[in-house]
């Protein structure tokens, strides 16, 4: 049940008169929402409605008996459980036949002739996702940062909250827990910029991520060296723009659908592709799993409080496990390591005293146009199914070729618009979501229903998944 279907709509328009019927009842409010959820989650494969379940009730009890008791080392095995479990799911699910198989090679590589074990599961859509946000609930208890969830069933709502369960944003307990607890209140504003970010979500995703995939990458990634070097080129451009327009599209409709329920959720893009640096990059793209590896990964392993070699190795090894978390091919390990290793040079060159001789404006310029290369040149890994294909990709580039034939001029102006709606200044999209919630309600209403006809008329013939529900 994707965003940017019927069936979610529906499911939407019920989840949120159901929701306002019940404002005043909190109880109710959170078990009606909590069966919305659930529904939500099964629509996609009900079986795996129990891993949720599972994770969600270890881990309110465990965080519980963490609160409670004073013992630390009690309260490090609770802890160590919790880790245990969640983490022992993912990795079963997600990384069992990846680990499995380049155990086989590693061991055909010193002569020894081994038949991989294989797991025939598919991957629980969204599990990435909820099995963080559960594990920083419990870590955050066991720093004392964090008061139990009041109710078993709250617990399960923070969980399972489906505006961002399978793709995020991944949300805070200490933030998202309280709300619903409080009489939940939205102005004719906020619905009005809410019903904004839906109608931009739907744009990005429609216009911009699905016709940028199926009309340019998918096409050029699929067999790269039938296209010239410009074609590669403007391919792999078109991909950073197609997965972010996707990725904060979903974003914008989970924050947007989240808004009108009468919740908070924080952002999780903030113009990415403007960063001077791969450090400004981090703090722009997906927010909430940067700052997640940071608070969770990063810091723990000592930050940058020890020697500059150790806090290029904690850089490293929390970028090289964010690529891990991504996929389980090497390929996406490939991409952590590229942008560990753009972290540290970005470290190196911030801690050096050499001072440019250049316009601040010049520099800005190719500091942000260098670093965004960097970040295409890791997206090639990143979408290519195989080292062979990536490698194909960059070889095609080098050679090049400036044939056009086969860049359609519709592919090539969407991405030429989305390079310029990027760098819209935000507080003019802040005036705009002000503008739209000033207009009277049918205005309002005929430009939502102007954009979901453009988008239906752009719209590919089958509802292309989000990116981002494969991991």
């Amino acid at each position: 049940m994707a965003f940017n279907s019927i069936s979610y709509g529906i499911l939407f328009l019920v989840a949120f008169g159901g929701a306002w019927l019940l404002a005043r009842h909190q109880r109710l409010r959170i078990l009606f929402l909590l069966v919305v959820s659930y529904v939500f989650y099964a629509s996609w494969n009900p079986k795996y409605l129990g891993l949720i379940i599972l994770s969600s009730t270890l881990d309110y009890f465990v965080g519980g008996a963490i609160y409670k008791t004073e013992s630390g080392i009690k309260r490090k095995w609770l802890l160590t459980c919790s880790l245990a479990v969640n983490l022992g799911i993912l990795c079963t699910f997600k990384y069992f036949n990846f680990f499995s198989r380049e155990f086989t090679h590693l061991a055909g590589v010193f002569g020894v002739s081994l038949e991989p074990w294989h797991l025939n599961v598919l991957l629980p859509v969204g599990i990435s996702f909820y099995t963080f946000q559960s594990l920083s609930y419990t870590i955050d208890i066991y720093r004392k940062q964090l008061e139990p969830a009041k109710w078993y069933f709250q617990y399960l709502l923070f969980v399972a909250f489906f505006p961002q369960l399978v793709a995020g944003p991944i949300v805070r307990a200490k933030m998202l827990l309280p709300q619903f607890w409080t009489q939940p209140r939205v102005t004719n504003e906020h619905g009005s910029k809410a019903i904004f970010l839906i109608g931009m979500g739907l744009v990005k995703k429609v216009v911009i991520a699905d016709y940028l995939g199926a009309h340019l990458v998918d096409p050029v990634f699929s067999n790269p060296q039938m296209y010239s070097a410009i074609e590669n080129l403007t391919a792999v451009y078109a991909y950073a723009f197609q997965i972010y327009a996707d990725f904060s599209a979903y974003s914008d409709i989970a924050i947007g659908s989240a808004a009108l329920l009468g919740f908070e959720i924080p952002i999780n893009f903030n113009a990415p592709y403007t960063a001077t640096n791969l450090r400004d990059f981090w703090q722009r793209w997906h927010i909430s799993l940067s700052t997640w590896l940071r608070d969770y990964l990063y810091i723990p392993m000592g930050g940058s409080k020890n020697s500059s070699a150790r806090t290029y190795f904690n850089l490293m090894a929390t970028m090289v496990i964010g690529g891990l978390w991504h996929g389980a091919a090497l390929t996406f390990v490939f991409w952590g390591t590229i942008h560990g290793l753009a972290l540290v040079g970005t470290r190196v060159v911030q801690r050096s005293k050499i001072k440019s001789h250049l316009h601040p404006m010049v520099a800005k310029i190719i500091a942000t146009v260098l670093t965004f290369n960097v970040v295409c040149a890791a997206w090639v890994f990143f979408r290519a199914t195989d080292f062979q294909t990536a490698i194909m990709v960059f070889k095609t580039i080098a050679t090049g070729g400036v044939s056009i034939a086969n860049l359609s001029l519709p592919a090539a102006g969407i991405l030429g618009g989305a390079l310029l709606i990027h760098w819209i200044p935000q507080h003019w999209i802040e005036h705009a979501k002000i503008v739209f919630s000033k207009v009277p309600s049918f205005i309002q209403a005929i430009i939502v229903i102007g954009l979901i006809v453009v988008s239906d008329k752009l719209a590919q013939t089958d509802v292309a998944p989000f990116i981002y529900f494969q991991f």
